[in-house]
């Protein structure tokens, strides 16, 4: 079946799976999961004929029970005997059963979603594409000064002292610095609300289900804080809440798009990424996101303009801070087992020479909805899963990267973008 067809694109439950194997696997392998089929539709063919023998064994327990009022007393023993070994043995079937059922379901939350038919192909970033380029590069007639220098040039945060008190990759903004960024956010989630979103805070705290509903688990626990006393985790991003804040709710039609602006601290263990990015600010483990969250009808048309509109505002907040960009249409395997489609958006660190990501747009269809239960009744009386999206409006501290880089003056101070200078009361950081 092409990449292309609809009924591709489906969420992928069991009687997907076994209509369209070929289009499954090739989901499989082009997202790099760790998965077999032939295990899991086994393991799906052992559940069903469990439960067949189950309800077998109890439709003879209950026509021997019929049986026992008028039976003579010979046959009330016999009958008794058997009402007694059908019972057992349904009880025993009963207890496999249970576990067979809870292997079956770690196997089905790692199946991926089967990928947009316009993402490139391929194991990781390197296959990403560039879809556009936006913005002018800075031309400097003098050194420019990378993050970190300007930070210390004008003592605006104390990185080395705070590691003493945090550890590696925390950080500590003092003086103007640090009334930009809750500013910055501020701004962010005005903007957002303004195009009719919802200003929405969450809590970085949640319950494992919260992560299991978002996607995020089980494959990255070893990115997440544990909170093993309270049976508690710490979240990355507002989404993990706001996926779960309508699950189990049977969402009336007409209240439908709910467009939310959620804005909460995150914390990211950055597991495995030991020795990149450690200078700076680029990558923390504590830091404050805006994040835009989007539940929608099942229709796909409506989600690919919901993901359109997602991006838009993300590239107009990256305009007004006058930070050059560009966005990239994310390959199956950097992009995460539930997106459909991906599209990053990295922003210019001059610095670096290059762009680096500062934002990330997604669509889920209804991979989320379905492992959250978001649900929703339309117009013509049905209960359908939603489809959800997500993507950063704006994420502190990184994007003071680009922000404070691009904006460097030769004396080694910062000049404001037009949008920021009324907000900070001057032309100048």
């Amino acid at each position: 079946m092409p990449r292309n067809s609809r009924i591709a694109r489906r969420m992928l439950g069991l009687d997907f799976i076994k209509a369209n194997r070929e289009t499954v696997e090739r989901a499989i392998r082009d997202k790099g999961v760790e998965l077999d089929l032939d295990d899991l539709l086994a393991l799906d063919a052992q559940v069903r004929a469990s439960k067949t023998e189950i309800d077998a064994l109890r439709a003879e327990r209950n026509a021997v029970s019929a049986k026992f009022k008028d039976a003579s007393p010979e046959e009330k023993a016999e009958l008794g005997r058997k009402a007694k070994e059908a019972g057992a043995r349904a009880s025993l079937i009963e207890g496999e059963l249970a576990d067979k059922e809870t292997e079956l379901k770690q196997l089905m939350l790692r199946l991926p979603n089967v990928p947009y038919e316009g993402a490139p192909v391929g194991p990781d970033e390197s296959f990403n594409a560039v879809v556009r380029t936006e913005g002018e590069l800075p031309k400097f007639d003098f050194e420019p000064l990378d993050h970190v220098a300007l930070i210390e040039q004008n003592d605006w945060a104390e990185l080395s002292r705070i590691v003493q008190v945090s550890g590696s990759r925390t950080y500590c903004l003092k003086g103007r610095l640090a009334i930009l960024e809750a500013k910055l956010m501020g701004w962010a989630l005005q903007q957002i609300a303004g195009a009719g979103f919802t200003a929405i805070t969450v809590p970085a705290i949640a319950r494992e289900q919260a992560f299991l509903n978002q996607g995020q688990f089980p494959g990255h626990r070893e990115e997440t804080y544990e909170l093993p006393n309270d049976d508690l985790w710490l979240a990355g991003t507002a989404e993990v809440a706001l996926t779960s804040l309508h699950s189990g709710e049977i969402i009336d039609g007409s209240k439908l798009p709910i467009l939310y602006a959620g804005i909460s601290p995150c914390f990211r263990r950055e597991a495995g990424s030991a020795g990149k990015d450690v200078r700076g600010l680029l990558r923390v483990h504590q830091f404050l996101k805006v994040e835009q969250y989007v539940i929608c009808e099942a229709d796909e048309a409506q989600s690919a303009e919901w993901h359109s509109t997602l991006l838009r505002l993300a590239e107009g907040l990256l305009q007004s801070l006058e930070i050059p960009y560009q966005v990239i249409e994310t390959s199956t395997g950097d992009m995460g087992l539930g997106k459909y489609r991906m599209n990053d958006i990295e922003s210019w660190v001059p610095s670096l020479g290059k762009y680096r990501e500062t934002h990330s747009c997604s669509t889920l269809h209804d991979w989320q909805a379905r492992r959250a239960n978001i649900r929703y009744r339309g117009t013509d009386g049905k209960v359908r899963f939603a489809h959800t999206l997500n993507n950063t409006a704006l994420a502190s501290p990184r994007i003071l990267v680009p922000l404070l880089e691009n904006h460097q003056t030769a004396d080694g101070r910062v000049r404001l973008p037009k949008a920021l200078q009324e907000l900070m009361g001057g032309e100048y950081l």
